[in-house]
Order: structure tokens, then sequence, then C-alpha cells
């Protein structure tokens, strides 16, 4: 078993620190049935940690007197006993936290799992902010076992879609054309467990993949909307507006379809450079590889269609759902975890598969980005959705784009360096400039009565 020695000092920021959707804390008297609820919410939401030993600092004026300090560790086998009981099997791990008298508190370290964990009692709990809330609603329960990624939406049967949405369909038709070994669209769909292989009756994934119209089907789950705003902002007014576009069909379809017009789009977008207007060049794999990561690892029990926002400066693609199972942002390039297996599987069975290369999708999307000098794509959690940016940045520090924009320019005011740099403030902008005067770079270019900075230019 793990122990670390703590000072004083680490003593009172752990009994000062405050509860919260990551972190709690208990006094030793605890109960079971409490152990089980906190370790359970932590489980079924982010992960987390919280220690037994510490009581609430409102019950004590001096955070020193809240750590309890237990002399001998056997006095903690409760705790465990509690976690052992739970099934499945929560991942974890423990540390004793040890000071100078050589007594001890326990840390628990709850992971993110891929399951849905209940306490005992048959109670499904999940962390809210710094509160372990109960979930009692069937549907509830079932929402989450799709955001993790336990159960996935694409298995369910479509009440209001019948056989034939799917056999006589003429995407199934072009794709068993090229597929081999040869077969008809009964047998596929029924080895592919497209259908129900009692009463044909198809499943949301063998609608996704094959329905020439699926929208009927599926309402606000299978669509890409694209929207054009003519602005930098971070939040666009309704009068940046400039084109929409709904994407509809089925999801190999979709997918080129979307990224066409999306290539289309940034074909007339122009931002300010290093050498005035120019256009915005992205690293095509980039866009295609995020985009087809939003379409077959999105949550289609989520009612939203995926939406894709053109910017000047960047382009936002956002996917419903949450990471699945022990995805998170940290781990997102290396974790392989499909929260839609048969989607995945089938879109790779095509002649020429939206995902050829099945895992590497990100890594390469990250590895283009970086051969264009582009910053990375930023990926998010944003509610439900997960966010990923890929704006237009370059990796050339702001100093190194502001002189290279002198080069060719006379000189550079501060809303051009924003632009050109990806800055966003007008204070740090400044200081930028600042810095490369200490370097005796440039130098200010004066308004006409003197008292103000208008612009820079470099120093002879």
């Amino acid at each position: 078993m793990k122990e670390r020695n703590l000072s004083q000092n680490e003593i009172i920021d752990l009994a000062n620190r405050d509860e919260s959707h990551f972190y709690d804390n208990k006094a030793f008297e605890i109960k079971g049935d409490k152990i089980q609820k906190i370790a359970v919410a932590f489980a079924n939401a982010d992960g987390g940690e919280f220690i037994i030993g510490i009581k609430d600092k409102k019950e004590e004026n001096d955070p020193l007197k809240c750590w309890q300090g237990i002399n001998d560790m056997e006095s903690f086998n409760f705790v465990f006993q509690n976690l052992i009981q739970l099934s499945p099997t929560i991942p974890h791990s423990y540390e004793f936290l040890r000071d100078d008298k050589g007594s001890f508190a326990l840390r628990i370290t709850i992971e993110k799992s891929e399951s849905v964990h209940k306490t005992a009692n048959n109670t499904v709990y999940v962390r809210k902010s710094a509160q372990s809330l109960p979930l009692k609603d069937p549907a509830q329960i079932q929402a989450l076992s799709y955001a993790k990624g336990e159960s996935s939406f694409e298995d369910t049967v479509v009440n209001s879609a019948v056989a034939e949405d799917i056999f006589e369909s003429e995407e199934i038709v072009k794709f068993l054309h090229d597929y081999s070994p040869h077969s008809d669209p009964i047998d596929f769909t029924v080895n592919q467990n497209l259908v129900d292989r009692k009463t044909y009756d198809p499943r949301t994934a063998g609608i996704l993949l094959f329905s020439d119209n699926p929208i009927p089907l599926l309402p606000k789950r299978c669509g890409i909307k694209i929207n054009r705003y003519e602005t930098s902002e971070e939040v666009p007014e309704r009068e940046h507006l400039k084109d929409q576009y709904s994407v509809e069909g089925c999801l190999n379809e979709q997918i080129k379809q979307a990224s066409k017009i999306i290539t289309d789009i940034m074909e007339s977008v122009q931002i300010m450079g290093a050498k005035g207007l120019e256009k915005v060049k992205y690293p095509p794999e980039t866009i295609w590889e995020i985009l087809v990561n939003a379409v077959i690892h999105r949550d289609y029990s989520i009612s939203d269609d995926i939406q894709v926002l053109i910017f000047n400066n960047r382009i936002e693609i956002k996917s419903p759902g949450k990471l699945p199972g022990y995805v998170t942002i940290d781990n997102i390039l290396d974790a392989r975890f499909s929260r839609n297996s048969k989607l995945v599987r089938v879109l790779n069975k095509y002649k020429n598969p939206a995902n050829k290369d099945m895992g590497e999708g990100l890594n390469t999307a990250f590895q283009r980005m970086e051969e264009f000098r582009l910053e990375p794509p930023k990926i998010v959690e944003d509610g439900n959705y997960i966010k990923v940016t890929i704006a237009h940045t370059s990796l050339a520090s702001p100093e190194e784009r502001i002189m290279e924009f002198l080069e060719i320019n006379e000189k550079i005011k501060n809303r051009q360096a924003r632009e050109i740099t990806g800055v966003k403030s007008e204070n740090v902008m400044k200081r930028h400039f600042y810095e490369l005067r200490e370097k005796g770079l440039i130098e200010p270019v004066m308004s006409m009565n003197g008292t103000k900075i208008v612009a820079w230019k470099k120093k002879n």
C-alpha cells in the first residue's frame, strides 16, 4: 500500500480544499453506504478522489483540527470492504497520507469508468459539482449507459422503419456492388447485426448506414448542419451569419457532402496575413478526419445534429455526446474506445472507406496541422458536446509574425497584429510590441499630436 508523508502546510491545504466535482473529504466516522455512494458517483462521472480522515472545515475554526489522524492503518479496512462489495468493480487506487506523528488519513482515487455502477442497494449515483446525486429514472440511467459507451443507441430497433428501408435502398446496392465476398442485402445486414435477426426490424446502425433518407426515421439524430459566419468573434452575432447548409442522407454520403461544402466555403475565406489578405489554408486531412470522427463517435441517443461552424479564422465542429468510457481529453489520441462499433466496422468495409486509418484519424489530424505550421486542434467537452476547434493560428511566436509582417508592410496596428497572431487581448498584444521595442527591433508610430501610439514600424 502506498504511503505519503505530509507537511503541516499540506495538511492545512487539504483541510481548506473546497469539495468539488472531482474532490470530497469525509470524517473517519463515515458509514459504508456513504463510501459506496461517493465512489459510485465519481466512477459514473469523470472520476475524482476523496479522503477519509478529514472532517468538514465547517465544523472547526482551525484547519489543523479537521485532520483526525488515525493511528492504525487496519482501522480503514471497512473502506476496502465496502468498495469490494460493488459490482462491477470500480477502478480505483489507495494511498495512505501520514502526518509527522505517524497517524493516517486515506486517499481513494476513483477513475472514470466505462460502466454504469450501482451501490450495494442498487442505487445509481452521479457526481454533479460537489454533490453525489441519485439517478432513479430508468431513462436517465439508460442515457448514462449510452454516454459511457456501455451500451450503444446504434443497437436499438427503429420502430418507425421497415426492412425495405435498408434491403431496397440505393445505398446498399452501391455498397454491395463493390463488396467482397458477394452478398445480398438480407444476408449482409443480418450477419452484421444491422437488423433484428428474427423480425428483420432495422437497428439504428442499419438505418444510419444504408437508408437513403434516414432523417424522417431518426429526426434530429443524424444530420450535419454547417453555418458560415463572416467574423472572427468568439460569439458571433446573427448579422454575421452568411450561409447555412443541411447535410442529410446515409452516413457515407453525409461525410463526403459535408467535406465538399466545407472545402468550397474555405476557398472564399480570406484573413490578414504577413502579405496582407490571403486565402485561409487548412490541411484537408485534418478537416476530413475530425469530421469523420464526429460522425462515427457521436452519441446518437441525443436528439441533435452535428454542428460545423466556419469562421474567418477557425472551424468549430461540435458533436453530440460526452467522451465515452475511459476516454479523456488527455488520453484521446492514444485511447481506443468505440461507442458505435457497428458504424465504425461497416463504414470501414466501403471500397474507399471514410475511416481508412482506423484508430489513427485524430493523430493524422494533429500531424497535418503541425506540417502546415499551425497550432494543433483544441478538443474540449462543452456541456453535452465534444467541440473541436481548428484554428488558423501559426506555430510561430507573435513576435515572429509581427516581424514577418513588417518585412513587407511599412507599419502594423494592434488590430492587425491580433488578426495575424491569434492573440485576442489588446493589452497582451501591447506587451509583445513592448518586448520587441526593448530588443531594439521596432519603434512606435505616434499620432499627429504626438500623444498616442497608433502603430509600430521596424526600427532603422
